[in-house]
């Protein structure tokens, strides 16, 4: 029994001995016919009723085989097949003797075996174990966690916990017992005598106090016994004075920090933490505690409520730059001032000395509106600076999560990041969960809000203990806090406490709640605040006087005050936004040069001999052999290099110098399509073997990582990942592209925006299968237009192209690709380290051309000399020589060429050149400037497989007319594709190719 620590086994033969239920407790074993029958003896009462039959079936089991019972029953039937006298032959297990002997009334004698204790005395202190059981499995149901008292317990649950209902009545209150068990926990912990009363009250103060603790759901014994060993004692929540003294001047802050905001800026959405001050107290607490455990840096992310507040008191914000944000003055870089956001989207990033003296760094991460968005990201970073600190033990640095009541139980996101939280690519040693719980979504009330009695139900299908506490009570808010990260600490899992509190004004400041809310805020306008609570509960215990409470509040008052008239004359510091490893790197209207991104010839060889190697006595699949095979003969020729040799060549390269590589992705280890396999299994022992983490010893680590079937959270998390440090490839793999729109809120909110937002880079790379092949609407395309429609370039504007002053990268959101050969895809992948900036890349890998005879590269094109070409021009150099006779140029990006060039073969035409947009967004000007000079009497193209409302054909139109129009004059290109569409492709094969000869056939149409 998970509740009270006895197994199964207890329960079912001390039931056995003592003539009580164990049948209920046993597996069902089928009846037997048998011809040993079994005399009732006054010393084996259990011998007699239905019990007998219950004996005779357990019997019928031993005689067949004695191991299949337990080895009391072994000893008994052996006994009485020897001829042992009745009454002796039982012989228990050690805990049930000890069970027996706790069970003595202490004004019985402790002396004799266990045998002479009555099967009444059994059953009482059996009765004291359902009784215990049901306070800690229900007891949270009771607990006084609403301070405004708007939820009532059920009354029938409250008929439950009715001593009647466990064999006692109102004159056993008094009756005392020993009811401790040798190697149980909590109030069965250790021998000694409580009266039934005291059982009762020890128990209603561990479980329907202040704190609800809801622990009965986990599997695991020992999580359970360290929480019964936390809770259930007399005074589970203790502080002495000068603990309480520093929670009520945390609690002093949090309250003034409100009233000077609501003071001086009346009208400003602020989105403040009324109603719920003490979550301050809580995360001060539990940072303060963590330190203590080992923990040096802790990652927040939470939602707007109450964001400020953290930010000034806990993170400790300089409170001047918070004013100068409600006064419209932004941070910004010296370099580059972005579009900002709202003060209660904006992080922060700064070292702040613990109450032992000891230094922690805290970081709350920028979010959006997109409420529990941010979770993943907040993991991944955490995850990283965990690898990047080799804290593979995960003691050193914590991710915390706030969340509301509403949208912990009604974003999916949630449960998606507690998904990954065992999950050995992506665990954090456990996330601490804090729900503010407002008792209200907005203006939705719980019961139109969810389908669970508590909002943070969600957590149970991940093992996660939940503390409910009053918000009222700032000290079991610091206890429920610090009792938290103690449990995350112990046992490396996510925890939650959720903070039952309220909210004094509407959704903002502004809002009027009594429109859906008119009992609920009847309550609060009569509620008196926690501040008034705690100090007057203080002040009656004398743990403080007046005149110090008074001293307290001045202190605190004249500190928000000074720092109110700096920021009038300050002005906010971004560098607190960004993380040390950051610094160096450049913002937007910093040139970065260009680069090289190729290798020399000797270490391509080097990677290209560890990604061909298979260790001795390793069993490799035979076709996962010839692979390697085919990929040993490219290196040994130099020649037709395909797509994931050159993938592997850019990972092994970077690693090579001393650049950690991060692949993530649901089938990310072999590849969706069986190209990649990265990671070799043995097919007979199933160990692993990963070619890329074998090259030098002295290396950079690659991991390649298959991930839940989720694309919110897992992109979320290597967001997050890649935001920790730029000297790091980041990768994340769609199944296939299709499916990336399921993360549509990480790329538009954080991907695309996040640097002109918050002011934060991050190299992210995006690989997303894309490509018609007749696979259907759901296996075609990753969305190419969406992603060109999120890039913050003006078409109408050419900008500088010149190679020594160009920064049309840096000036842009990101990069959107759809490359052709592996070696332009290796040095994209190079490109993303090499250079003093960092921007997301989007990648639309192809998944026909991954084996496609044309899709190949040479070695000599993975080598120094080379860089990554934005457009690949027109390689028939019949037509290149001959470039006044051309008559069309055909524009196109991506697999789509192939079939052009082999339209172009069959029909033997040498007057229209093909150009491959292999950058797409920024858009390459002036390429295409160059390409229309050189074919001056060409008409213009542009081919696409995708329908005409999709795919680069609206992006990429406007832009070919901006470039070409001053040798031209105004045109507009002509379009080969599909016809518009609202599924994305036929999922008829026939109709697929119809389509594609239809739109080659019109590429070449006069």
């Amino acid at each position: 029994d998970r509740g009270t620590g006895w197994t199964l086994s207890m329960w079912r033969h001390a039931g056995s001995r003592l003539s009580v239920a164990a049948r209920s407790y046993s597996p069902v074993v089928p009846a037997r016919n048998t011809s040993r029958k079994f005399a009732s003896h006054s010393s084996e009462s259990f011998l007699s009723g239905s019990s007998c039959n219950y004996v005779e079936e357990m019997f019928s089991a031993w005689k067949e085989d004695p191991s299949s019972v337990h080895s009391s029953w072994n000893a008994f039937f052996t006994n009485a097949e020897a001829g042992v006298a009745p009454g002796a032959a039982v012989v228990l297990p050690p805990a049930v003797a000890a069970l027996m002997e706790t069970a003595k009334p202490v004004s019985q004698p402790l002396t004799g075996g266990p045998s002479t204790a009555t099967t009444k005395d059994i059953e009482d202190v059996m009765k004291i174990g359902n009784l215990i059981r049901a306070y800690q499995a229900r007891g949270h149901l009771f607990a006084d966690i609403d301070p405004l008292k708007l939820t009532k317990p059920d009354p029938k649950l409250m008929q439950g916990m009715d001593l009647k209902n466990y064999g006692f009545s109102e004159a056993d209150l008094d009756r005392s017992f020993n009811v401790g068990i040798t190697g149980l926990h909590g109030i069965l912990g250790k021998r000694h005598t409580m009266t039934l009363r005291e059982v009762v009250s020890t128990l209603q103060e561990a479980y329907c106090g202040p704190i609800g603790v809801e622990y009965t759901h986990i599997a695991d014994e020992k999580q359970l016994d360290w929480i019964r060993d936390k809770f259930e004692h007399r005074e589970p929540v203790a502080f002495d004075q000068p603990e309480k003294i520093r929670i009520l001047d945390r609690l002093i802050y949090a309250h003034m920090f409100e009233r000077i905001l609501a003071k001086k800026f009346p009208t400003a959405k602020r989105f403040g933490l009324e109603g719920c001050e003490s979550l301050i107290c809580g995360l001060k607490a539990m940072i303060d505690t963590g330190s203590d455990l080992g923990i040096e840096d802790v990652v927040f992310g939470m939602p707007h409520r109450g964001r400020l507040n953290v930010l000034a008191n806990v993170v400790r914000k300089p409170l001047e730059d918070i004013f100068c944000e409600f006064g419209g003055i932004l941070a910004s870089r010296d370099d580059f001032m972005g579009s900002g956001d709202v003060k209660y989207h904006l992080g922060m990033s700064l070292d702040r000395p613990t109450t032992s003296g000891k230094m922690i760094h805290l970081s709350l991460v920028a979010n959006p509106s997109h409420l529990e968005a941010v979770n993943p990201v907040v993991v991944g970073k955490t995850r990283a600076k965990q690898f990047y600190s080799n804290d593979t033990a995960r003691k050193k640095t914590m991710g915390v999560l706030l969340h509301g009541d509403a949208s912990f139980s009604g974003q999916g996101i949630v449960y998606e990041t507690m998904g990954l939280s065992d999950l050995h690519n992506y665990t954090t040693g456990g996330t601490v969960h804090i729900i503010v719980n407002n008792q209200i979504g907005f203006t939705t009330d719980p019961k139109s809000s969810r389908s669970s009695p508590y909002c943070s139900d969600g957590a149970k299908g991940i093992g996660a203990p939940v503390f409910h506490v009053n918000g009222d009570d700032p000290e079991a808010v610091a206890f429920a806090c610090n009792a938290a990260v103690e449990f995350r600490q112990k046992f490396s899992k996510d925890v939650v406490v959720d903070i039952v509190c309220y909210r004094l004004h509407g959704h903002n400041e502004i809002d009027q709640p009594t429109f859906t809310q008119p009992t609920m805020y009847a309550h609060i306008a009569q509620h008196p605040n926690t501040l008034q609570i705690y100090s007057e509960k203080l002040l009656g215990e004398g743990t403080i006087d007046e005149t110090r409470f008074s001293e307290m509040k001045s202190k605190t008052l004249q500190t928000f005050e000074s720092a109110f008239e700096r920021s009038k004359s300050a002005v906010p510091n971004a560098s607190n936004w960004l993380e040390s490893k950051w610094k160096g790197f450049k913002g937007p209207d910093q040139r970065s040069r260009v680069l090289n991104t190729g290798c020399d010839l000797e270490k391509l060889q080097e990677v290209g001999k560890a990604i061909c190697s298979i260790p001795d006595e390793f069993n490799v699949h035979p076709v996962v052999a010839r692979i390697m095979k085919q990929r040993k003969t490219m290196f040994e020729t130099g020649k037709d290099l395909d797509w994931a040799t050159g993938e592997a060549l850019a990972y092994g390269t970077l690693c090579l110098e001393n650049i950690n590589v991060r692949l993530s992705g649901q089938d990310s280890e072999r590849g969706t399509f069986s190209h990649r396999h990265a990671v070799l299994h043995d097919q007979k022992n199933e160990n692993t073997y990963v070619p890329l983490n074998h090259i030098n010893p002295g290396q950079a680590r690659f991991d390649v990582c298959n991930s839940s079937l989720s694309e919110f959270a897992v992109l979320g998390f290597e967001l997050g990942y890649s935001m920790e440090n730029p000297n790091s490839l980041v990768l994340w793999e769609g199944q296939f592209g299709d499916f990336v729109n399921t993360a549509q809120v990480i790329i538009d909110q954080f991907i695309s925006s996040g640097e002109q937002k918050w002011l934060r880079q991050s190299g992210l790379v995006m690989l997303l299968p894309h490509g018609y092949d007749g696979q259907g609407p759901e296996h075609s395309s990753a969305r190419l237009e969406r992603f060109l429609q999120n890039s913050d370039e003006d078409p109408d504007i050419i900008p500088d192209m010149n190679f020594e002053t160009r920064s049309q990268i840096q000036q842009h959101n990101w990069q959107v690709v759809n490359c052709t050969t592996p070696a332009n895809f290796y040095h994209v992948l190079r490109r993303q380290l090499h250079r003093g900036f960092r921007k997301p890349l989007i990648v639309m890998s192809p998944k026909k051309l991954l084996r496609h005879r044309g899709a190949v590269s040479d070695l000599e094109d993975f080598t120094t000399e080379h860089r990554f070409k934005r457009v690949i021009n027109e390689t028939d150099q019949e037509i290149v020589s001959n470039a006044k006779n051309v008559r069309r140029i055909i524009f196109c990006s991506g697999q789509v060429y192939f079939d052009l060039v082999d339209k172009r073969e069959k029909d033997g035409l040498k007057d229209v050149a093909i150009i491959r947009l292999e950058q797409i967004s920024p858009f390459p000007f002036d390429h295409v400037i160059a390409e229309g000079q050189r074919y001056a009497n060409a008409d213009i193209v542009w081919a696409q497989e995708e329908p005409k409302n999709m795919g680069a054909y609206s992006f990429a139109s406007p832009r070919l007319v901006t470039a070409l129009k001053p040798d031209r004059g105004h045109f507009v290109p002509k379009y080969a594709g599909r016809p518009v569409g609202a599924a994305v492709s036929t999922g008829y094969g026939a109709v697929h190719n119809r389509q594609l000869n239809q739109l080659v056939t019109d590429a070449f149409a006069f």
